[in-house]
């Protein structure tokens, strides 16, 4: 890289640029590897809570994504043309409808899965087993401390 064209050596070591810049790199890497198998990040976000969670609402699986409920009627809109979603009225409220992942749905999760084992393993190339462990440590406490209620 051109030396003109490096950043201040003062944000090089400053976290908070550091994280930033990484964070768009990863997700540029993220789109670009779920775009390589015809899925979003959202579509990602929904299947994974239904597969580990089970049916829920829209409104919950909105809540549980941290997607804004338009976004989440889209998304799931996208899922079900797909099949790999189902939604069926709430039993108790028939106002709601109850959320479902199909078998077609879990396959494509795996296939996502797969595709975001590889931005892994890209993103991560530069460090060894123990650092990518100690990373996702220190990130993790970084992040659960910023999103306790205050």
């Amino acid at each position: 890289m051109d030396p003109g064209t490096q950043p201040p050596a003062r944000l090089r070591t400053t976290p908070s640029w550091l994280l930033t810049q990484t964070a768009a790199h990863a997700g540029r890497l993220v789109a670009d590897g779920l775009g390589a198998v015809a899925a979003r990040g959202y579509h990602y976000r929904l299947l994974a809570a239904l597969h580990e969670g089970g049916p829920a609402s829209q409104a919950d699986l909105g809540r549980r994504c941290g997607i804004d409920r338009s976004d989440v009627v889209a998304a799931l809109n996208e899922l079900a043309t797909r099949d790999l979603i189902r939604r069926d009225p709430d039993p108790d409220d028939r106002r709601r409808n109850v959320i479902t992942l199909t078998p077609a749905g879990r396959r494509e999760l795996h296939r996502m899965e797969q595709a975001l084992d590889h931005v892994q393993t890209t993103l991560l190339a530069p460090l060894s087993g123990p650092e990518r462990a100690e990373l996702t440590r220190l990130l993790t406490a970084l992040l659960d401390h910023h999103q306790q209620p205050r």
